[in-house]
């Protein structure tokens, strides 16, 4: 389902004005990285989408859901949300409880139930994990039983925040098939990451904040060769990238594949 977002604001109690006037649309199945500084507006933005914050201005539309209508228990069956750290979701005794408690929770029982459960476990690799506590388990691993418990909801739309922090080359390897295998199935995943790496190789639109505002909005080609304004909110371009620029490439490139295709046709000119 598509999300709308119409002329967004949003002050916190202290007066601080977190987001301002943003407007933006996301289409069934897309996948969007959003990136820039602390403070940009990036957790506040997608906060909205589940009610975890209700707009100051304007309003947030989840398919015809107006998120000011509806509860925070009830858009959890549209948006699943990751937090960035797993200790603030697990709270069970077994990786496996923790996985079936959010589909049991939205109403799911019997052979849809398990179905829901067993693919995530699947899809995060947790199965020699599954009777285990999930705070006996590494903070790579719980991660990943956080990620299950929002997967085995099977909610249209999900968000990560910074997925990739504080995680080794194998989990964020695992991640990217996650995120390739749900795109794969028609859902929308929306990511804040400041993993730029992670973002140019994983995501088809990159949306870049600043001071609680939209800079850009775009393809990754579009949106990372703008040096001048990702400086604005403390951001740069994947090394790959600055290098192809440096170098004087006749197209933007943001991933290793793109690089070599790029030289070589550079090379022949």
């Amino acid at each position: 389902m598509n999300i709308l977002i119409e002329n967004l604001s949003f002050r916190y109690p202290n007066g601080v004005l977190a987001l301002q006037e943003v407007s933006l649309q996301i289409g069934v199945g897309e996948q969007v990285a959003i990136i820039g500084q602390n403070g940009a507006g990036k957790t506040t933005l997608v906060k909205h989408l589940n009610g975890l914050l209700q707009p100051s201005q304007g309003r947030v539309l989840i398919g015809d859901w107006d998120t000011r209508h509806y509860s925070v228990a009830r858009l959890a069956q549209r948006v699943g949300y990751v937090f960035q750290n797993p200790d603030e979701q697990l709270f069970t005794k077994t990786v496996q409880d923790e996985i079936t408690f959010g589909p049991r929770n939205l109403g799911y029982s019997g052979e849809r139930l398990e179905q829901l459960v067993e693919d995530a476990i699947a899809l995060t690799q947790l199965q020699p994990m599954r009777t285990s506590n999930p705070y006996d388990l590494t903070s790579t691993w719980r991660k990943m039983v956080a990620v299950a418990s929002i997967l085995a909801m099977d909610t249209p739309i999900l968000v990560f925040d910074e997925p990739t922090t504080g995680q080794d080359a194998a989990s964020v390897m695992r991640l990217a098939a996650i995120i390739a295998e749900l795109k794969r199935r028609g859902k929308t995943v929306l990511t804040i990451t400041h993993d730029i790496d992670f973002c140019a190789e994983n995501f088809e639109r990159v949306i870049v904040m600043g001071q609680g505002r939209i800079l850009l909005d775009g393809a990754p080609k579009e949106v990372l060769g703008q040096e001048d304004i990702l400086a604005q909110t403390y951001v740069d371009p994947p090394q790959i990238t600055r290098l192809g620029l440096r170098l004087g490439l006749s197209e933007v490139v943001c991933t290793p594949h793109e690089f070599l295709h790029s030289f070589e046709q550079h090379c022949r000119a």
